[in-house]
């Protein structure tokens, strides 16, 4: 039998072990997508107790409405083991909601949660041990101690002995990017912070609220919108002002991936609907965020800006739970899509132009792994290798299963060799770790391979895929 989480955990044959050891393990880390907030990088956070790192909790916002912040993947374990909510998002004393959790998290076998908790406490609390109801205390006390008083557990220090040589936050293009700036006028933080470019709202013209959007981003380049190109010219200079403050990337949280024929006719009568309050049909909103959708794209590929699309969620399905909480607070689920035919028309779309940019496609549906593994393959070209990426296991497919079946399918109908590896997609300062199993479980099924004869036992190419994988082809991608 072997330990838990040893050394060698998940490296299940000498070539894993030694690829991971030799050459993936040592390797910064490209934190290229996550919801941590730059603000708390700049003021350098300490951390009063290890609940507020793992559970967050509720806070008033300054218009006096309610917001709750935390982790999401843990608060759905608690409420598995029927944990009363007042203990997950509500004001239960700290040391409470954490008992609740390392009793909840003994039940989480076969859970990504469990591993996720475990490295964590190993790698920055230095606790070999097991945690569940009985050792909490002891846990709650030795985690409490260095995160007051340790001087490498503030937030910087978690990201400096992370290895992290790169964040890429998420950021609307109203934000101001304040944080940001101060960031990099500040001479004694290293690690390069990046906003990346996100109009999901700028975009949903059917969902509530898109009005009210509209009127800030109006309010932020200082002028009114009367069609959709209006809307686009906006983004373009928020665009550009992010790019001047170092943005590689956007990102795109969509339902589904729309593709209708489209012009600016079309999307501005769309937008004009929306903008009186009037309800849109799905064709006419699909025609409105198509038309906003390849111009982003155009606007990417002038800007060398990576355009990151996550789809195929289901969110906030509880009604009642959505009702009292808001959204990002776990109620959401994996969605049943078919965008092969959108997304190759919208690819095509750039491409015959000679305006297609970098593209990341991820789906949450798993089931939609070889068609997009196949979809990359058909738009890529010589601006830089793998052009198109299979995104990783994104969300609900983070496990163990979910990242091996990426991995293969990428491998089986691409090139593995030229993956930008993992991320964390992660609001705590913890979850580094997660580059940690990624690269254990890459580099156990490269050894796989290897050690069954599929692939020669030639140490040059091993090392270049491997660190290509864990670090360089992500260096090379967002231009590090």
């Amino acid at each position: 039998m072997k330990a838990f989480m040893d050394k060698n955990f998940l490296l299940d044959t000498p070539t894993a072990q030694h690829l991971y050891h030799d050459y993936s393990a040592k390797l910064p880390i490209i934190d290229y997508h996550c919801h941590i907030p730059p603000q708390e990088i700049y003021e350098d956070r300490r951390f009063e107790n290890i609940a507020q790192v793992w559970l967050g909790g509720h806070q008033v916002l300054a218009d006096g409405s309610d917001f709750y912040f935390g982790d999401h993947y843990k608060w759905r374990v608690m409420r598995s083991n029927g944990v009363p909510e007042e203990y997950i998002t509500g004001d239960k004393p700290d040391r409470e909601r954490f008992q609740k959790f390392a009793e909840a998290l003994e039940n989480a076998i076969g859970n990504p949660m469990y591993t996720w908790c475990h490295l964590e406490l190993k790698k920055y609390f230095g606790y070999e041990g097991v945690l569940n109801g009985e050792t909490a205390q002891q846990v709650w006390d030795l985690c409490n101690e260095k995160l007051q008083n340790d001087p490498n557990m503030t937030v910087r220090g978690l990201i400096a002995q992370s290895n992290v040589a790169m964040v890429g936050t998420t950021d609307d293009p109203v934000d101001t990017l304040e944080w940001h700036k101060k960031i990099q006028d500040d001479p004694s933080i290293s690690v390069v912070v990046a906003p990346s470019f996100r109009p999901d709202k700028a975009l949903n013209i059917r969902k509530p609220g898109f009005a009210d959007y509209i009127h800030k981003l109006e309010e932020v380049v200082g002028r009114k919108f009367a069609c959709a190109d209006c809307v686009v010219k906006a983004l373009d200079e928020r665009l550009q002002f992010f790019v001047q403050m170092g943005c590689r990337a956007s990102d795109h949280g969509l339902d589904y991936v729309p593709y209708v024929p489209t012009d600016v006719d079309k999307a501005t009568a769309a937008f004009k609907k929306a903008m009186a309050g009037e309800t849109l049909t799905q064709e006419e909103g699909d025609a409105y965020t198509t038309y906003v959708l390849l111009a982003l794209g155009r606007l990417y590929k002038k800007y060398d800006v990576v355009m990151q699309v996550h789809y195929s969620c289901l969110r906030n399905v509880n009604e009642a739970m959505y009702n009292k909480l808001g959204p990002d607070t776990g109620y959401d689920m994996i969605a049943v899509t078919d965008c092969s035919t959108t997304l190759s028309r919208l690819l095509s779309a750039l491409t015959a132009t000679g305006e297609c940019p970098k593209v990341i496609l991820y789906s949450l549906n798993p089931s939609d792994f070889d068609m997009l593994g196949t979809l990359i393959g058909a738009f890529q070209d010589d601006e830089v290798p793998g052009k198109i990426q299979l995104g990783s296991a994104w969300w609900f497919c983070d496990t163990d299963d979910g990242m091996y079946q990426q991995m293969r399918t990428l491998a089986r109908l691409g090139l593995l060799g030229n993956f930008i590896g993992m991320l964390t997609d992660s609001r705590s300062f913890l979850s580094y770790t997660r580059h940690e199993l990624f690269r254990r479980l890459m580099c156990n099924l490269i050894g796989h391979w290897v050690e069954n004869g599929q692939y020669p036992n030639d140490e040059k190419a091993l090392q270049k895929i491997v660190e290509g994988i864990s670090y360089y082809n992500a260096k090379r991608y967002f231009r590090l």
